[in-house]
C-alpha cells in the first residue's frame, strides 16, 4: 500500500478497531436522525419545531464545547467515549420506548435532543482526539480522511435503512436500533490497548479552556478557518434541517423520499471524504477548501431551484462533496497543525464552531421556511457561502505565509508559498 493511499492509517491496528466500531455506531446515530426529524414533522407538521428540535440538539456544544475540549485533554480520552456511548445508548432507548408506547411528545423530544448534546458535549472532543492519538502525525490526513468517509458511508447506509424501517414499523424501532449499535462501539473501544495519558491533572480545567482560546485567537490560520466554520454553520449547514420540507412540500414525497435525499448528500460527502483521505500532505489543502465551499454554494442554489427529485439529487452530491471537502479540509488543518497537548481544545472549538453555532442557523432556517418558504431560504443561504468562499481565497496567501512559519511540520508538509 502507497504512502500517498487514502487508506494508510489502516496499517495501525488499533484505528481499525475504532473504526469498525463507530461505524456501526454512525450506521445506529443517521438512522436516529432521520427518524427523529420524521417523527417531528410528522406530529408537528411544522418547519420552525424542526429547526427548534436542531437548536436544543447543538446549544450545549456552542455553550459548554470548550470545557468538553479541556476535559479531553485532561482526562483519558478512552475512558471518556465508553461514558459518552453508555450515555447515548440510554439516550436511545428512552426515545424508543416512549415512541413504541405512544407516550411521545414534543416535549421528551426536546428535552432530550438537548441531553444528548450535552453528552456529545464531551463524546465529540474525545473522540476526535483518540483518532489522532491511535496514528502517527504522517498518516492524520488519512486518518481524518478515512473517519469521514466513514462518517459519510454511513450517512448513505443509515438514513436508507431507516426511511424503510420508519415506513414499516415506525421511527421507535429505529431508535432501539441505535441504542443496540452503542454496544458495539463500546466494544471495540474497551479493547483498545491506548495510554490513558492524562495530559494536564495537576491543572485546573479553567486554566486548560483559557489556553486553548488564546491559542486560537493568537494563531492566524486557526482563527481564520474557525470564523469559515462559523459563518457556514449558520448560512449553509441548516440546509439539512429543511429536508423533510424538501421531501414533503416540493417533492410530495415520504420518509423514503427523506432517506433518499439524506442518502444523496451522502453520497457526495463520501466523495470528499476520499478526496481529502488521498492527499499525500497539506500542500495546497488550503486552497482546496476555498474552492470546495465555492462548491457547496453552487449546490445550495440548484437545491433551491429544484422542482424534482431528478435534480434535487444531484445537487445533494454537489453539496455534499463540498460540504466535506471544506470542513473535514479545515479540521485536517487545524489538527494536523495543532500541539499534541492542545489538540482536544482544538477540536472543541472547531466543533463549537462548525456544530454549536448551526443553533442559529437552524432556528434561522426553520423561521425563514415558515414565511418565506425552504427554497427562498436555502438561495439566501447559497448567496452568503459564496461570499464566505471568495473571501476565503482572498485569505489563503496569508494563511500559506503563518503556515510557513510553524516549526515543528515537516518541510515537506508545507503548503506552497
Amino acid at each position: 500500500m502507497r504512502r500517498t493511499s487514502p487508506w494508510r492509517a489502516l496499517h495501525n491496528r488499533n484505528f481499525s478497531w475504532f473504526l469498525i466500531g463507530h461505524g456501526l455506531s454512525l450506521c445506529g446515530s443517521w438512522m436516529q436522525s432521520l427518524a427523529l426529524a420524521w417523527l417531528v414533522y410528522r406530529l408537528t407538521g411544522s418547519p420552525f419545531l424542526l429547526g427548534l428540535v436542531e437548536f436544543l440538539a447543538r446549544f450545549p456544544i456552542l455553550v459548554f464545547g470548550v470545557l468538553g475540549g479541556a476535559i479531553a485533554d485532561r482526562y483519558p480520552r478512552r475512558r471518556l467515549l465508553l461514558v459518552t456511548h453508555s450515555l447515548v445508548l440510554l439516550q436511545a432507548s428512552a426515545l424508543g420506548i416512549l415512541t413504541l408506547t405512544d407516550t411521545i411528545s414534543i416535549g421528551w423530544i426536546l428535552g432530550l435532543s438537548c441531553l444528548l448534546g450535552l453528552i456529545y458535549v464531551f463524546e465529540i472532543p474525545a473522540r476526535q482526539a483518540l483518532l489522532i492519538d491511535l496514528v502517527p502525525r504522517a498518516d492524520i490526513p488519512s486518518a481524518i480522511g478515512m473517519h469521514s468517509s466513514l462518517f459519510n458511508v454511513t450517512r448513505v447506509i443509515g438514513p436508507s435503512v431507516a426511511g424503510f424501517v420508519v415506513a414499516i414499523y415506525g421511527e421507535g424501532v429505529c431508535f432501539l436500533l441505535n441504542a443496540a449499535s452503542c454496544l458495539v462501539i463500546f466494544g471495540c473501544v474497551a479493547v483498545i490497548p491506548v495510554d490513558p495519558r492524562p495530559q494536564f491533572t495537576h491543572h485546573k480545567t479553567w486554566g486548560l479552556m483559557a489556553e486553548g482560546l488564546r491559542y486560537a485567537w493568537d494563531t492566524p490560520h486557526v482563527r481564520i478557518l474557525l470564523t469559515l466554520a462559523t459563518v457556514l454553520s449558520i448560512v449553509a449547514l441548516p440546509f439539512t434541517t429543511l429536508l423533510p420540507v424538501f421531501a414533503v412540500d416540493v417533492l410530495h414525497g415520504g420518509p423514503g423520499s427523506l432517506g433518499i435525499l439524506m442518502a444523496a448528500t451522502g453520497l457526495g460527502a463520501l466523495a470528499g471524504a476520499l478526496y481529502l483521505a488521498r492527499r499525500p500532505t497539506l500542500k495546497g489543502l488550503d486552497l482546496a477548501i476555498g474552492r470546495s465551499v465555492l462548491c457547496f454554494g453552487i449546490g445550495l442554489f440548484a437545491l433551491a431551484a429544484s422542482p424534482t427529485m431528478w435534480l434535487t439529487v444531484p445537487a445533494l452530491l454537489v453539496i455534499g462533496f463540498g460540504l466535506v471537502s471544506s470542513l473535514a479540509g479545515a479540521n485536517t488543518l487545524l489538527q494536523s497543525l495543532a500541539p499534541d497537548h492542545l489538540r482536544g481544545r482544538v477540536v472543541s472549538l472547531y466543533v463549537t464552531m462548525s456544530l454549536g453555532m448551526t443553533i442559529f442557523g437552524s432556528l434561522l432556517a426553520g423561521t425563514g421556511a415558515t414565511y418565506f418558504g425552504a427554497p427562498l431560504t436555502v438561495a439566501a443561504g447559497a448567496t452568503f457561502t459564496l461570499g464566505a468562499s471568495l473571501t476565503f481565497l482572498r485569505a489563503v496567501p496569508a494563511i500559506r505565509r503563518h503556515i510557513g512559519r510553524i516549526r515543528f511540520v515537516s518541510r515537506e508538509e508545507l503548503p506552497a508559498a
